[in-house]
């Protein structure tokens, strides 16, 4: 009988806990929204990522004489070449091919309009 009632109260017990810190995880998610936490951290995150012309052309090993095809074909040789290996290599020569996109002003890959 003993063991019954304490197992019932370890039950509830344990539901309560759950949902106070469901509804505190809730909260804490409606805090930081209404603060811009979750804002500032994604523009912090994007202003950190941004290489410039010079580094994008060094990464590639690109001139600035180079064109647009060749510029493309050693983003996939690089990219390509680290599917498998280092992701950060592989995110920063994406990094650089998006940093030349936007100084030549061309659309992304897959893109309309």
């Amino acid at each position: 009988m003993a063991a019954r009632i304490l197992a019932n109260l370890l039950v509830m017990g344990s539901g309560i806990m759950a949902r106070a810190l469901f509804q505190a995880y809730r909260q804490a998610l409606a805090n930081a929204s209404k603060t811009g936490v979750a804002q500032e951290a994604v523009q912090n995150i994007r202003r950190s990522s941004k290489i410039t012309e010079a580094e994008a052309r060094q990464i590639l090993g690109v001139t600035e004489n180079s064109s647009w095809e060749e510029i493309l074909q050693r983003y996939n040789n690089l990219f390509e070449r680290n599917a498998n290996g280092s992701f950060y290599l592989q995110s920063k020569v994406h990094r650089a091919k998006e940093c030349l996109e936007m100084v030549n002003g061309t659309k992304p890959h897959g893109t309309t309009n």
